[in-house]
């Protein structure tokens, strides 16, 4: 085994773990904003949310999963929603599992319908700003992502 290859091991295991570390950070970062009632769910809502008061907006979470990958309505928003976050400095993050995100911010919506869980924003009260230490650990994984060109980096939620 040459020294490169052990190398691109070592990355290829740091990697892994800071996806991992991000997974339980998102987890956290959401239980913690849905108590305070910090949470935007919905495409349509985030998108509320940003024209009117894109200074409250902290982070951004874009959801999807196979049933959804071919629609192009849909990829559009996101374009869309990730532009605007690019340019208003927000990070971004996608997740492939859109039921689990739903059950962790609780989109189901009682009787009728799923709420949309396919953009999650978690806001910030722009007089008081919520800090969370779940909330730094992504801002810096997004950074670190966006230095190694992944501009919007997935994130796999943790089992529970």
């Amino acid at each position: 085994m040459t020294l490169e290859e052990v190398r691109g091991q070592d990355n290829t295991m740091e990697a892994a773990e800071r996806v991992q570390s991000a997974g339980t950070a998102l987890d956290d970062l959401l239980v913690a904003a849905k108590k305070q009632d910090y949470l935007t769910v919905g495409v349509y809502e985030s998108a509320k949310v940003m024209n009117v008061d894109p200074d409250s907006v902290a982070f951004c979470v874009l959801a999807t999963d196979e049933e959804y990958e071919c629609d192009i309505a849909l990829q559009i928003h996101f374009t869309l929603i990730q532009a605007f976050c690019f340019d208003n400095g927000i990070n971004v993050v996608r997740v492939n599992d859109i039921a689990r995100l739903a059950d962790l911010v609780g989109a189901d919506a009682a009787g009728g319908e799923p709420k949309d869980a396919h953009c999650i924003l978690v806001t910030s009260p722009s007089a008081n700003p919520w800090k969370d230490p779940s909330l730094d650990k992504l801002s810096l994984f997004c950074e670190e992502s966006r230095s190694a060109c992944d501009w919007v980096p997935a994130i796999t939620l943790p089992e529970r």
